[in-house]
């Protein structure tokens, strides 16, 4: 027996490696989200105010695989009243929170000599500030850059003659705003290609470091590390990274609308077979839509087309950093008589420091109409009661709901924010120009196409995304681990001749032992080229 020990150990270390393998995977990565809300509570016209101040920038400012990235937050204006994401910069990785903003173009993060960056969050997460001096992978972007350049076509981005550093400054309406310079950095991702699950890539991308904030992005209560924005022009990410050919040139997302917020936000499209699509309003700096009119209970508002119509400020614009919704203001007066009049029999009016409230003691679903936004190319935004109306407070047994859309005094834009964006999908097809939608459950699954230019449609799983390599490397790993077995089975076995009557039942287990592996390898490489799906995110963080 002395030949046969050694061999059985080997067996047995080797068994217990693929054992620990084995058992991770496919490895996932947990899509549990949950957010700890703070209990803060911002009245309307506080949330009107904030979105004023955002809506300054809008007025004044004229391929690969799926990249998935976590979602927090909810529209609840009385909660969070944003969505974030997380993303990791720099070499080592930091992580940083930011607003989803399709409303802006550049991503830009808090840096370490920041003035009014705010130090602690109501959102329970923690802040981190950029430091570009702890990245061994960071560079400042030159005035000469190309980069630079076509940031300065879109006002995205600014030079100074005497740094020859690019710079940024977003101001908005009351003067509140960021302003920084420019910097070149990795960001970390998880990618999905081809139906293989690829962990810690990287791609160089500019984004901005702040130096500077002012006005309501200094305030702790709902404070993130920075905004993403998700805008068309070269200096968002999404259009970098299309550029280098690892994503496609279209993302998507599926805002969750209960109190626990979160969702589902991908680079790629998100293949729904009730998506209607609208196309986008061309050469203009945002998501512009064709909005042709307003329905309230099945009947068409009488609503000059002309209100509607895009020109320099003016036009409706997609905008998920914008927590409510606004209406142009020559149409928001034929808004609000058809809504009080279809449920002025039911409920009492009442006005909420200033806003148009009503008194309801059974469900709005019962109670207010259906409204429908249409657009050009036949298609419509069905907004049902919870998408228009919020929940303000209680009184007595009667709960107190106002409607959520608000007016934009003396001009006419129309803004689409979180309130009406939750509960579907949204496609932004940049390469074909449109929009698309459609209602949707963001805690489901969601099938997403990686398809670039290669003809074909993938489908991904979002929850088999794992930090600790991808799919196709774990089945590298277990080839490696079955060779050396596969080479123990077929090596004969030296045995004594004290020891031939054990040799009958060593054979019988190397057979069994090389038919597991084998079958369980088929296995393996069967399932991974299944396809599979995005799963949304919601449970514990």
């Amino acid at each position: 027996m002395a030949a046969v020990f050694p061999t059985w150990i080997l067996i047995v270390a080797l068994l217990f490696e693929a054992a620990v393998v084995m058992g991770s995977f496919p490895a996932t990565l947990k899509l549990e989200r949950k957010i700890l809300l703070a209990s803060h509570e911002l009245e309307l016209n506080q949330l009107r105010e904030r979105d004023r101040l955002r809506h300054g920038r809008l007025l004044q400012s004229s391929s690969g695989g799926v990249v998935d990235f976590p979602v927090m937050g909810t529209y609840d204006p009385f909660l969070v009243g944003l969505y974030y994401t997380k993303v990791q910069l720099g070499s080592p990785p930091r992580e940083f929170y930011v607003q989803i903003d399709t409303g802006s173009d550049v991503l830009w993060i808090g840096c370490n000599s920041c003035n009014g960056c705010p130090q602690s969050s109501g959102l329970q997460i923690q802040l981190n500030l950029y430091d570009p001096g702890s990245s061994s992978t960071a560079s400042l972007v030159s005035c000469s850059d190309q980069r630079c350049s076509a940031g300065l076509q879109s006002s995205d981005s600014g030079c100074s003659g005497q740094s020859n550093q690019c710079s940024y400054t977003f101001q908005y309406g009351d003067g509140s705003g960021t302003s920084g310079y420019y910097v070149a950095d990795l960001l970390h991702f998880n990618s999905v290609l081809e139906g293989s699950v690829i962990t810690n890539s990287t791609a160089p991308i500019m984004f901005g470091c702040s130096v500077l904030q002012t006005g309501d992005l200094t305030k702790s209560d709902r404070a993130v590390d920075g905004i993403f924005g998700f805008g068309q022009q070269s200096l968002s990410v999404i259009s970098q990274l299309s550029s280098q050919g690892i994503t496609p040139k279209v993302f998507s997302h599926c805002l969750k609308g209960s109190n626990s917020g979160g969702g589902i936000l991908v680079f790629g499209e998100i293949l729904e077979p009730n998506m209607v699509y609208t196309p986008l309003v061309p050469s203009q700096p945002h998501y512009n839509l064709d909005l042709r009119s307003i329905s309230v209970g099945g009947q068409v508002l009488s609503i000059n087309p002309s209100v509607f119509s895009t020109s320099n400020n003016q036009g409706t614009i997609v905008d998920s950093g914008t927590t409510l919704a606004y209406l142009a203001d020559e149409a928001y007066d034929a808004f609000m008589s058809a809504i009080t009049n279809a449920v002025s029999q039911t409920v009492r009016p009442i006005l909420s420091k200033g806003n148009q409230c009503y008194l309801i003691t059974s469900s709005v679903n019962d109670i207010f109409p259906q409204i429908s936004l249409n657009f050009a190319g036949g298609a419509s935004l069905i907004l049902n009661p919870q998408d228009y109306l919020v929940q303000q407070n209680s009184i007595g047994g009667s709960a107190s709901w106002c409607i959520g859309f608000q007016k934009i005094q003396g001009q006419r834009i129309t803004i689409l924010g979180d309130l009406v964006l939750k509960d579907k999908i949204f496609v932004y097809d940049l390469v074909n120009q449109r929009i698309g939608w459609t209602n949707y459950d963001c805690s489901m699954s969601v099938n997403v196409s990686t398809n670039i230019n290669t003809g074909r449609t993938e489908f991904v799983n979002a929850g088999q995304m794992s930090n600790d390599g991808s799919s196709r490397d774990q089945i590298r790993g277990m080839l490696a681990l079955l060779l050396p077995i596969i080479m123990l089975t077929a090596y004969p076995v030296r045995i004594p001749p004290a020891a031939q009557c054990a040799k009958q039942w060593v054979g019988y287990f190397h057979g069994c032992l090389f038919f597991s592996f084998f079958f369980f390898f088929l296995l393996t490489v069967y399932l991974h080229h299944q396809p599979c799906k995005i799963t949304g995110f919601r449970g514990l963080l």
